[in-house]
């Protein structure tokens, strides 16, 4: 997801107590565990963006870890060149190889605010997880915090193919053994996993742009082992009525296009809830600085 750079000279950090169902203001508040909701999604769905970079699907490469050569249920579950056609028409190699120059360059600023959160959640991976699958890999920014995983296996999955290179450079500085790492041309909404095969689930700044938000976290939960987790980072809809709102409505549209497919708008938090993780959710919401149409952020973790 690109990142246009929008700074005024305040902003307005808003957090949720969903324990009491009223709105708080501060930089940080917890979700426990238990936390349930019977309310609908704010936004309850998304029409299909066919720009939506993080549209994940395609073919998986020789694997090795458990990956079927056809997606899990295929009595029920479509065809991947099917689905390949109808989220991620062909586009030209210059496309894929210009978005992937920028997101292997461009967002260093980003990643250096977002750091702090990033190695406080990924800290819940060690002693807990071997194999991780990341979805919308890039170009690997997160796979430097996994080489505290003794034995760590790696699946980035993204649908820009020209992401493989770079995230494998990623993968080799950050100390993870080539064999160990595998690229998978796919989309999060129809991963061609097995059911059960991964203990790590990790999704950086990918909400904002699939197509199904309730179908990707449905893949999530099945691909998940019984106990495995889901650790995610999100950039989030500002509270309605806020002057932060009104400056994500004006530029949402302009940000599909300029950042292949990513909405600012979206209320990915009430997706989290009603996914139905069977240990719970907990969430964490943050504000950044240097980002303002950005700057609401969820960071936290989901026990399947």
């Amino acid at each position: 997801m690109a990142i246009l750079n929008f700074t005024p000279s305040s902003m307005f950090p808003v957090t949720i107590d969903s324990a009491r169902g009223t709105r708080v203001r501060g930089s940080v508040i917890k979700m426990q565990k238990s936390l349930n909701t019977t309310d609908p999604p704010a936004s309850p769905g998304f029409s299909l963006c066919t720009c939506g970079r993080k549209h994940f699907l395609g073919e998986a490469t020789t694997p090795f870890l458990p990956i079927s050569p056809s997606y899990a249920a295929p009595s029920t579950a479509p065809n991947s060149t099917e689905v390949l056609n109808q989220l991620r028409p062909p586009k030209p190699d210059w496309y894929f190889e210009l978005y992937g120059y920028f997101r292997s360059a461009g967002m260093e600023r980003y990643e250096k605010e977002i750091a702090v959160y990033k190695r406080k959640l990924f800290a819940n991976l060690v002693g807990k997880a071997e194999t991780v699958l990341e979805i919308g890999i890039g170009a690997g920014p997160n796979i430097k915090y996994y080489n505290n995983i003794p034995n760590v296996s790696v699946l980035g999955v993204d649908p820009n193919p020209k992401m493989e290179s770079h995230a494998l450079k990623s993968a080799i500085e950050a100390g993870v053994k080539s064999e160990n790492f595998k690229f998978i041309h796919a989309v999060a909404e129809s991963m061609p996993l097995e059911d059960a095969s991964v203990d790590a689930v990790v999704g950086s700044l990918v909400m904002c742009s699939v197509s199904d938000i309730p179908q990707t976290l449905k893949e999530i939960k099945r691909i998940l082992k019984p106990g495995g987790l889901y650790l995610f980072v999100e950039h989030v809809a500002a509270e309605d009525g806020t002057f932060l709102r009104m400056v994500q409505n004006v530029l949402d549209p302009l940000q599909q296009v300029v950042a292949d497919g990513c909405h600012l708008t979206r209320n990915t938090e009430d997706y989290l809830l009603e996914a139905g993780f069977k240990g719970g959710v907990d969430i964490n919401k943050v504000s950044l600085s240097a980002f303002y149409h950005l700057s609401p952020h969820l960071y936290g973790v989901a026990y399947n």
